[in-house]
């Protein structure tokens, strides 16, 4: 049997893109889900689609930028299936510009959401994961890896869910780390970006774009491992282009 079979999976960020695809794979592959973000109707839906293909989800809203909502996301996935096996940290945001351009709005936002929501997604799930076991998977960008015009905020948020995913291994031997880095992938992140001629170079770089579908099984890949291996970070790219 898979080592994703009856694994109780959370995730955030899970009513479009890399999260909806995620949800429906593993799903697939027998785990049962549970579903988070803020759009709720997006998150029913996913849940009914799952269900119609013979697999068991849950879903609620949740707020990744609180703590206590977070938490409560967690308590309602150990609620109604016993346990949290595994919390894919995914909700994340993209509104790239240029520093000069001084969107602070924008940077707190993304620090809240992409740093912050990580950070209470870890805190929601570690205490039971230490004594128990379980795995932690952060979903950072390849903006982790590199800084480009419009995106050092961003990136700067993405190094940071690096960062804290791998001070996070080191520190528990006992739960499983995997840091997820995409390329570009086909997904709504960035569609607030509040500048035309940079919305233009993230539609002319989507035209290489890999699938939410790609992340999902890199994902599937890191959680099927057996207990004892650790898949620390994986980093996928489309063929074409450089991002």
């Amino acid at each position: 049997m898979s080592n994703i079979s009856g694994k109780v999976i959370a995730i955030t960020g899970a009513s479009s893109g890399i999260g909806e695809a995620t949800a429906l794979l593993l799903a697939e592959r027998g785990a049962k889900i549970v579903v988070g973000a803020r759009r709720t109707d997006r998150l029913e839906k996913l849940a009914e689609t799952i269900a119609a293909k013979g697999g068991e989800a849950r879903f609620r809203a949740v707020d990744v930028t609180s703590r206590d909502d977070t938490q409560a996301f967690v308590d309602f996935a150990r609620a109604e299936f016993g346990r949290v096996d595994v919390l894919v940290n995914n909700a994340g945001v993209m509104p790239l510009s240029l520093m000069g351009d001084l969107h602070i709005e924008d940077w707190d936002r993304m620090i809240d959401v992409n740093i912050r929501g990580v950070l209470h997604g870890i805190a929601a799930v570690l205490p039971d994961m230490q004594k128990n076991g379980g795995q932690i998977v952060n979903v950072a960008s390849i903006g982790a890896h590199m800084v480009m015009p419009t995106a050092a905020v961003y990136c700067a948020t993405k190094y940071a869910v690096w960062a804290i995913s791998e001070g996070l291994r080191q520190e528990n031997p006992n739960v499983r780390v995997t840091t997820i880095s995409p390329g570009v992938v086909a997904t709504e992140l960035g569609h607030d970006i509040p500048d035309a001629n940079t919305q233009g170079v993230l539609v002319e770089l989507r035209k290489n774009a890999l699938t939410p579908d790609a992340i999902a099984r890199a994902i599937a890949y890191a959680v099927e491992q057996p207990d004892e291996v650790d898949v620390n970070e994986i980093i996928v790219r489309p063929i074409a282009g450089s991002i």
